[in-house]
């Protein structure tokens, strides 16, 4: 994938390659295998109030992506929930996000999991 995405780069008549680009490219082929596939629709709800909460749940997960992948800046994937704790509390603070929240968020940002926000965001 990585190697396919560098070929793509080199066609385009790129001479060289720097550290910010390699960087990028790297970065979106790790999100795109990382970041799971969302499921599969289900036969829309004939009730239109559960239709629009099941939209608000979706768009709630991906915001929650959105900060997850934040968290990961600032506390990468390598670093236990302990460990990234100091490092996340002061982010947390200044967005004004509960660091339960924000340490769900990185975990769901690693995994794509949404079984990571239960009990927290969801």
């Amino acid at each position: 994938m990585i190697t396919h995405r560098f070929a793509m780069l080199a066609r385009s008549g790129l001479q060289a390659l720097d550290e910010p680009t390699v960087r990028a490219v790297v970065r979106q082929a790790v999100r795109d295998v990382r970041t799971a596939p969302p499921p599969p629709p289900d036969d829309p709800p004939a009730d239109p109030a559960l239709a629009a909460l099941r939209r608000t749940v979706d768009d709630l997960a991906a915001s929650t992506h959105a900060i997850g992948e934040l968290m990961l800046e600032v506390a990468p994937a390598y670093l236990s929930d302990t460990d990234a704790v100091g490092v996340l509390a002061l982010l947390c603070e200044e967005i004004g996000e509960p660091l339960d929240h924000g340490l769900a968020a990185r975990r769901y940002a690693m995994s794509g999991d949404r079984r990571a926000l239960h009990g927290t965001v969801l």
